[in-house]
């Protein structure tokens, strides 16, 4: 076990920490969130989160300390503002191992717990992006671990330091992204008492737990509400209600939206979802721990299906569960019968991983009516990348051949390792002149003196003031989520219309020069209406426009 442990850890660094700074920040959520706790850092106002110098309540504020936290000790850089997630994905993989291993009475289940949901595409990709779902989901998944270590403790003192620490998570959930923190584990927590038949305990040792969650968030939400009045009224109507109940909600989607985000999700496990429901099969009803696993996984994903307002990332909670399910109900697959199924998921996978590479390979060497994913200069990347998806095919393979299930699962889990390192190297640059104009802005930032008007689009507004450490820029067109800061008369005349920005270039008055950042689409519907540029860069035809006046 200590050198299966050693291969999880040296998995983990590989996939979540070594490469977090090779690729560029993205627009506009990365540079979104890079930039508050950078302003926090500034300005040293630690209570009220700022975005461009403007009030921003769509959020709490603790998930803005921890990524000025990891600014302070790494600088200002893209590692910096991703580490928190990768961390939040780490400690949430370790929890899991704990809870599994403690209740099901083996190392082994654990581990395969931590492994399978450290390598689900979804919780790769959010723990190597700078969000708050990523911490959400740990200190979802610490308050989950924590109950049920106090539902199933018999001793009275640790029972109560347990649903103490479950109060505390949520605390910390909340004080991440709000009452959702609160609302997931209350979703999971009702229906498990009541198929455990002990809902009386909802009346007993929990007020302990709201005690516990009440001393953490209070101190901020005191100091946020005697400092900006107008906070909770905002962030409970319009970034709760209104994003649940409202069929106008922001990221409106229909109710089965889930359904393939899941599904894709939790590739590569995916494939092997019928192998571990027929080893849960005959066993759940025996088992409280499944029983709990089943709650936290299917009341929260049937709560978030309800909301109208749905992003990919909100089910990530749901992924502790789902790969507590997998690693239980995988390792009571021992039967012939049942490795049946695990050798046709692993198949189908072999299948359509060879099918990939072999599809990738053809399009950029044969001439077909199909776009090119690469140009003729990035023929090692698409290299690396069937290099990639043949390797994921060979250890399938290898996993089809083994016979001890233990080996299968090894093979299976290090079958997309080299993919999964390969794709933060191997992302075409079309794709990152589109959604990363980081280096595009920066070749231009001898043109940004002190006195520029700064002027910006909704998606360029955060990356702006990111790489050229401003917090006074302009916004052309729709405010996106600024729209509330904007509304106060310390931010209201940063918003311009076109006739307004026209009317900004023009004016007679005029001592400084005027930069717009805009996006392709954006700019050319403008352009007709404004002045000739002084200068007009592109990084590519469906990016970013850099124009001054």
């Amino acid at each position: 076990m200590k050198k299966a442990y050693l291969a999880a850890i040296a998995a983990y660094l590989v996939l979540y920490i070594i490469p977090l700074g090779v690729r560029p920040l993205f627009i506009p959520d990365e540079t979104r969130y890079a930039e508050i706790p950078r302003e926090i850092i500034a300005t040293g106002d630690w209570i009220v989160p700022r975005l461009n110098g403007l009030r921003y309540f769509e959020k709490p504020v603790l998930g803005y300390w921890l990524d000025a936290a990891s600014i302070l000790a790494f600088g200002q850089n893209a590692f910096a503002v991703r580490f928190p997630s990768a961390v939040a994905a780490g400690i949430s993989a370790l929890m899991l191992f704990l809870l599994v291993r403690r209740f099901s009475g083996s190392n082994a289940t654990g581990l395969w717990a931590g492994v399978s949901f450290l390598t689900c595409i979804e919780v790769i990709v959010i723990g190597n992006i700078s969000t708050l779902d990523s911490m959400l989901a740990m200190f979802v998944t610490l308050s989950m671990v924590s109950f049920f270590f106090a539902h199933s403790e018999a001793r009275f003192q640790a029972k109560i330091g347990f649903f103490i620490l479950f109060g505390i998570a949520c605390g910390l959930a909340f004080l991440t992204k709000g009452f959702i923190g609160l609302a997931i584990p209350v979703t999971i927590i009702v229906p498990f008492l009541l198929w455990e038949r002990r809902i009386k305990e909802l009346f007993g040792f929990p007020w302990i737990s709201i005690a516990a969650a009440v001393l953490v968030v209070l101190p901020w939400c005191l100091m946020v509400h005697f400092r900006e009045s107008d906070f909770w009224h905002y962030f409970f109507w319009i970034e709760h209600i209104k994003r649940f109940m409202s069929d106008s909600a922001q990221h409106a989607k229909p109710f089965w939206y889930f359904i393939p985000v899941f599904l894709g999700g939790a590739l590569p496990w995916t494939f092997l979802l019928p192998a571990a429901a027929s080893g849960l099969r005959n066993d759940f009803h025996r088992q409280p721990l499944t029983r709990f696993f089943i709650c936290w996984f299917i009341f929260p994903f049937i709560f978030f299906s309800v909301s109208k307002g749905k992003l990919v990332t909100y089910i990530l909670p749901c992924f502790p569960a789902l790969a507590g399910l997998i690693a239980l109900g995988l390792w009571r697959s021992t039967n012939p019968a049942k490795n049946r199924l695990f050798n046709m998921g692993a198949a189908l996978l072999a299948v359509l991983t060879a099918a990939v590479a072999i599809v990738l390979t053809v399009s950029q060497l044969v001439d077909l009516p199909l776009p090119r994913a690469y140009s003729a200069q990035e023929t090692w990347k698409w290299m690396l990348g069937a290099a990639g998806m043949a390797t994921w095919a060979v250890f399938l393979w290898f996993a089809l051949k083994a016979v001890d299930l233990k080996k299968k699962l090894v093979w299976f889990s290090a079958a997309p390792l080299v993919m999964l390192f390969a794709s933060h190297f191997i992302m075409p640059e079309s794709v990152v002149e589109r959604k990363a104009p980081g280096s595009f802005m920066l070749r231009q930032a001898d043109s940004i003196g002190p006195d520029t008007v700064l002027v910006a689009d909704k998606d360029l507004a955060g990356a702006a003031c990111w790489f050229y450490k401003r917090n006074d820029v302009y916004l052309l067109g729709p405010s996106g989520e600024m729209s509330y800061g904007l509304g106060y008369d310390d931010g209201g005349n940063r918003l311009l219309d076109i006739n307004q920005f026209k009317a900004l270039i023009q004016n007679k008055d005029r001592t400084n020069a005027v930069v717009l950042l805009a996006r392709a689409k954006r700019y050319r519907a403008w352009k007709a209406s404004l002045p000739e540029p002084l200068l007009e860069e592109n990084n590519d035809p469906h990016g970013s426009f850099f124009i001054q006046f």
